[in-house]
């Protein structure tokens, strides 16, 4: 990982020196007591030429090893769920690792463990053959649990989380799982109004308690907020959500760049990613957050007489299924609709509605704060770009340049021969300036794409049956849009989904 930031971070190089002491034998803690000191470049060296080895593989080397590969598929890759043979979606564990975390994880450098049978769960009916552990180890336990969609899990040693292996992303499943959370959030567009109509009227309710909870409602719908209070198990970043702020992740300007009542949200959220928001609100909103704050200090609560439960119980009363988070995938998907409306121009050339589509994916991403690190190669990549637009301006010069030769010779000689010059050279500049025109949607979609993960909101919060009537209205290629993972994931949206699809 020396070519990685990472390793320039001091949360990294600490937890990371931490660790490896723990595995160091007694000699070596003796000599190694200074990680500043330690060159890594010859190992860095060896594994580099051993992944340009791997990539320099002969044709049939890099057949071979497919052929092993698709073998291990066959043999792990299958189960049997209700007499029907259905593909697992990942069945390779982890190697061990350097935890990287997202954000800035207070715990990232630490070393991810080796993964045994002893640390592993199987869970398979009990009539069907429990697969075998490797020789000289055992599982942990085996399991028949028909209520749970996992096929085996372990508890990773970094944060205690539970990691599972599950059915493929195209398993009957969970397209039925899929399907039924889009269908919760459309039955959401019945009640919105009637649900933002009462808390509105709850901005002024006499129990401190449904004040708060009328505000954090708010905010969960204008602002796609997570609720919150749903920590994994030891995990130790000061993440919060909705019902989790304290009084300094907030502050309150009563007039702020020719707008009334901002608020300016300071916080990190899930997976430590900073959110950070600048917002008017209702007047009313505004003045009873002054009141939520009201003798409290830092490290107080500021929706002191609400949790999670305690909202979400509010908002199964409102519409059975309601939670925080079908709100995110409601809020998430509209807004995906009404963007493609606006942005989509029907005279247009393909490359063209696809960056509309990525800009209205982006409105998605950033309405929920889906961030992302810059990629390690970006700026070789856009330079790359860069220099190859020029090269095709350049070409487009030239084929206008003998275009305009051809005519004038044309015009003098007049001849069919010439003159099927002329048309031929005529479509060269028309196909020249058309891949031009592709590489600077291409650049102008890379440097807006920069810190933005379209992919989380994609695969999690859109509605698949928006995009996929999109691309059938306006005959966009579905691999555009889609790669084979997320068809896969989304036949059912794909196999039912017309031009006219409403969400």
């Amino acid at each position: 990982m020396l070519d990685h930031e990472y390793t320039t971070k001091e949360i990294f190089r600490n937890n990371f020196f931490v660790d490896w002491r723990k595995e160091m034998t007694l000699e070596e803690k003796m000599v190694i007591t200074d990680l500043d000191k330690c060159d890594f470049t010859e190992m860095f060296t060896y594994y580099k030429g051993k992944m340009e080895e791997k990539k320099n593989k002969s044709k049939e080397d890099k057949l071979k090893i497919k052929e092993e590969n698709e073998k291990l598929l066959e043999e792990y890759g299958y189960c049997a769920m209700d007499h029907h043979r259905e593909k697992i979606g990942n069945f390779k564990i982890e190697p061990p690792a350097l935890f990287r975390g997202r954000g800035d994880h207070p715990k990232q450098g630490m070393l991810k463990k080796r993964i045994l049978p002893e640390d592993i769960i199987i869970n398979c009916s009990k009539d069907s053959k429990i697969p075998e552990p490797p020789p000289g180890h055992k599982w942990k336990e085996v399991r028949h649990d028909n209520t749970v969609t996992w096929l085996a899990s372990w508890t990773e040693n970094v944060q205690g989380s539970v990691k599972y292996i599950m059915l493929n992303a195209n398993s009957k499943l969970k397209g039925e799982k899929d399907w039924e959370k889009y269908e919760i959030a459309r039955k959401l567009k019945h009640h919105a109004e009637k649900i933002r109509k009462t808390y509105r009227e709850n901005f002024k309710s006499k129990e401190m308690k449904v004040r708060q909870r009328a505000v954090a409602l708010y905010f969960i719908d204008k602002l796609a907020l997570r609720a919150g209070n749903e920590k994994e198990e030891g995990e130790s970043a000061d993440t919060v959500g909705c019902c989790s702020l304290r009084v300094e992740h907030i502050k309150l300007y009563p007039e702020l760049d020719g707008e009334k009542h901002v608020v300016e949200f300071d916080f990190l959220g899930k997976d430590s990613i900073r959110y950070y928001n600048k917002v008017p609100v209702e007047k009313q909103v505004f003045k009873n957050l002054q009141l939520f704050m009201e003798n409290k200090e830092e490290g107080d609560d500021l929706f002191d007489r609400l949790n999670t439960p305690l909202l979400n119980k509010h908002l199964q009363s409102l519409m059975e299924g309601l939670t925080a988070k079908v709100f995110r995938t409601y809020n998430a998907s509209i807004t995906l609709q009404q963007q493609l409306q606006e942005l989509t121009d029907p005279e247009e050339s393909i490359p063209a509605k696809i960056l509309s589509y990525n800009r209205a994916n982006r409105a998605v991403a950033i309405l929920c704060n889906h961030q992302r690190a810059p990629p390690k190669t970006f700026d070789q990549s856009m330079a790359n770009l860069k220099s190859k637009i020029d090269a095709k301006k350049e070409q487009i010069l030239l084929a206008k340049k003998e275009l305009k030769e051809a005519k004038k010779e044309a015009k003098e000689k007049d001849s069919e021969k010439l003159n099927k010059v002329v048309e031929s050279k005529k479509r060269a500049v028309q196909r020249t300036e058309e891949q031009l025109m592709r590489m600077e949607v291409q650049a102008t979609d890379r440097e807006e794409n920069k810190q933005i993960a379209l992919s989380t909101s994609k695969l999690n919060y859109l509605d698949p049956r928006i995009s996929v009537a999109w691309c059938k209205k306006w005959t966009v290629g579905l691999e555009k849009i889609y790669n084979k993972t997320y068809r896969d994931k989304f036949a059912w949206a794909i196999d039912m989904t017309e031009t006219d699809f409403i969400f």
